[in-house]
This record gives C-alpha cells, sequence and structure tokens, in this order.
C-alpha cells in the first residue's frame, strides 16, 4: 500500500475563533471555508504542505449520533478531552511564545521529556489539545 495522511479532523464550537487561532496565530493557510454560522468547514495547513491538511468542523452533526452522544461530545470538548493534535517545529520555543502571547490556554510549558522529546501543549479555542514538539 502506499498511504498518506491526507485530512485529520478537529471539533470547533467557534468557527470564527478556531480561523483565527489557525490561521492568524499557528500561521495556517485556509484552503477552504464553507458553510454559515456555526455549521462551518474550515480545511486549515501548513504553508508549502498542500498535502497535509486539518478540517475545522462542527461536532456531532452526523444524524445518528444520539443527544446522549452529543452531550457527552460537549462535555468533553470543555474538558479538552475530545481532539488533539501533535505539531512539530525546528523553533519550540518561538513557537510557545507566539502562542502565549495570544492569551491561549497554556497546558504545559516547554519542557524536556524523560523519552527524549522536548514539547509544549496547549489548547485551542474549542478546548482541543495541541501538542507541539521540537524537531531536532
Amino acid at each position: 500500500m502506499d498511504l498518506t495522511i491526507d485530512t485529520c479532523v478537529l471539533p470547533h464550537d467557534d468557527p470564527d475563533a478556531s480561523l483565527v487561532f489557525y490561521r492568524d496565530i499557528l500561521g495556517f493557510e485556509v484552503r477552504n471555508d464553507v458553510g454559515s454560522g456555526k455549521m462551518r468547514w474550515i480545511t486549515v495547513g501548513p504553508p508549502g504542505q498542500p498535502g497535509t491538511s486539518i478540517l475545522l468542523a462542527p461536532p456531532a452533526i452526523d444524524p445518528g449520533v444520539t443527544d446522549e452522544e452529543r452531550r457527552t461530545i460537549a462535555e468533553m470538548m470543555a474538558k479538552g478531552t475530545y481532539g488533539w493534535l501533535m505539531l512539530a517545529t525546528p523553533d519550540l520555543d518561538g513557537t510557545f511564545e507566539t502562542v502565549q502571547a495570544s492569551a491561549a490556554e497554556v497546558v504545559q510549558e516547554p519542557i524536556d521529556q524523560p523519552y527524549g522529546v522536548r514539547d509544549c501543549a496547549f489548547r485551542d479555542p474549542a478546548g482541543n489539545l495541541i501538542r507541539v514538539k521540537e524537531l531536532r
């Protein structure tokens, strides 16, 4: 098989806030923005990597999702335990400073992990955990 990762999906509960975060703070380019109000599907991705995207989508809209499941998803998003993403950068400290200055919720400042990775973590506007590791 010859597979690549094309798109991963993260939920949003405020498309405008998510757009500002991923476009203006993280510097991702907007590749698509369809829908209106809270029912928007926004595709973003890192410049220079057209084959890798993140789809920011409204959560639990599938008609097969029950009301109880919707409540569970909303609770998990509020706690930041529903979606997460791992990014990588050669400039972890600079990235952390930029994100921290944006008033994003910092979960972990840059630290050397015992398993050999240096990383940090924060939450996007929907509560999704974003971990950023340093490329060495």
